[in-house]
């Protein structure tokens, strides 16, 4: 059994590496591809098979995917050009004829209003126009994202921004990254869509109060207009065109777009996902 991953040297592809093994998956076993050549020497130190990986290249990384019996794509984060990045990708694992593909899309990404999320619905649409055996692993918020939010509560005592009384059910990064793993080393998965997320949904308020009880010292939220939060953005050194993403994405989290507690996560990786606070307390 070769198990492939596109994209293991990010964040998300190292946890699904670490996850794999801790379910008793050889290393041997795990085809690690991605870009970055030092973190791919980290892994064949662990007894990983590597490859660097040049998606512009589609033989090549066919030619890579070559005997593969299950590949992951992690997305890419490159918003601009993902999409193409992705339909290489596909083209490849299509000409290899890998015969099973998991991909990390978007939670919901079909019907969301989250426009982060369009990219996602259009890969799926890829996968599905190829022909390949797939599950969708949609993946919704990561707590980690918030991290700083949680620095800037300590150093400050204050979290300002425009989600308001927007809901928000993460989950830590890792159990994503194991219920790929799940996925990835156990039968019956082929053709399903998993809408990953934390159990709870939560507000800013309940972020700011919970912050509060780990650090010991006031932390207020402050609820921000579209128009303060971009002036507040540029006042910190960003560019209009960053500051006005970051409006538009915390528009769309503000209106629910990560909301949703429908439990597959949980089900995946067999308990409950790790709450906000026992994820927050790891930051102190």
């Amino acid at each position: 059994m070769t198990i492939a991953i596109i994209g293991a040297t990010g964040q998300l592809g190292g946890l699904t590496i670490d996850a794999l093994l801790q379910r008793g998956v050889p290393a041997g076993d795990i085809l690690a591809l991605g870009r970055n050549t030092y973190r791919l020497a980290q892994l064949a130190d662990r007894g990983l098979r590597t490859g660097s990986l040049d998606l512009d290249d589609v033989p090549g990384t066919a030619a890579a995917l070559a005997g593969v019996e299950k590949l992951l794509l992690v997305s890419f984060g490159d918003l601009g050009g993902r999409v193409a990045q992705h339909r290489n990708a596909i083209d490849a694992a299509r000409q290899a004829g890998v015969p099973y593909l998991i991909y990390t899309s978007g939670l919901h990404a079909p019907t969301t209003n989250l426009r982060l999320a369009a990219d996602h619905k259009a890969t799926e649409e890829l996968i599905t126009a190829s022909g390949i055996p797939s599950t969708f692993l949609r993946n919704g918020w990561y707590t980690e994202n918030h991290k700083q939010d949680f620095t800037t509560a300590r150093e400050h005592g204050v979290i300002a921004n425009s989600l308001g009384h927007g809901r928000l059910a993460t989950a830590a990064r890792k159990e994503f990254a194991e219920a790929a793993a799940v996925v990835l080393s156990t039968p019956g998965h082929e053709g399903k869509a998993y809408e990953l997320s934390g159990d709870t949904a939560w507000t800013f308020t309940e972020f700011a109060a919970t912050a509060q009880q780990l650090l010991g010292r006031p932390v207020a939220y402050q609820p921000l207009t579209a128009e303060q939060e971009r002036e507040q953005l540029l006042s910190f050194g960003l560019d209009e065109g960053t500051a006005d993403f970051m409006v538009a994405l915390n528009t769309d989290l503000g209106d629910d777009a990560m909301s949703s507690t429908p439990g597959d996560l949980a089900r995946l990786i067999g308990r409950a996902a790790e709450p906000l606070a026992v994820t927050m307390k790891g930051w102190i």
